[in-house]
Order: C-alpha cells, then sequence, then structure tokens
C-alpha cells in the first residue's frame, strides 16, 4: 500500500503507512507508522487499531477518515516504546504536542 499523507493538528505533514505488525489473530489489530520529515530528523510514532470493516489491512486503512487517522496519531506512542520499530528513538527533541 502507498503511503498516505495527513496534516496534523499543528500543521505537521505525516505519512502513514502500515507497520507490519500482526497479532496472534491475524488481522484483529493492524499496526500503522506515523511518520515526520526524514533521514536523522525524522520522527516516527505508532500505533494500533482494529478494523471494523475490511479485513484486509490495505483497504481497511483506506477506509479510515483523515480525522480517524488524526485522532490516531494524538493517540500513538514514540517509536522508543515499540517494537515495530526495534524501539529506536526518533531524534532528541522530536514530540507530539
Amino acid at each position: 500500500m502507498p503511503f498516505r499523507t495527513i496534516t496534523a493538528d499543528d500543521g505537521r505533514a505525516w505519512r502513514v503507512q502500515p507497520s507490519g505488525f500482526t497479532t496472534a489473530n491475524n488481522l484483529d489489530e493492524v499496526g500503522l507508522l506515523f511518520v515526520h520529515g526524514s533521514g536523522d530528523e525524522r520522527e516516527v510514532r505508532v500505533t494500533r487499531f482494529s478494523p471494523t470493516g475490511s479485513r484486509s489491512r490495505d483497504r481497511a486503512i483506506a477506509e479510515l477518515s483523515d480525522d480517524t487517522l488524526r485522532r490516531l496519531l494524538r493517540e500513538s506512542q514514540p517509536s522508543a516504546t515499540a517494537p515495530e520499530t526495534g524501539y529506536r528513538r526518533s531524534p532528541p527533541g522530536a514530540a507530539l504536542t
């Protein structure tokens, strides 16, 4: 699935893409990566959601509205706390406000 881009409440653009995370019951939760910036300045945040429509990962993400994606971004966790990113930290000072 190609990534989607949303504009957060603070005006920053975030790329949204599947994380590849699957649960033991395959597709009862879908992992999402939110990426802002690039290279050493890249900030990554991670969240998961339970699809309510399509069970296909790509379709489930495509069915999410931009408002829902903004809500998921607000509820997301830093990359340093997520196994999907190998617990890698975003650059110092990167924070979601």
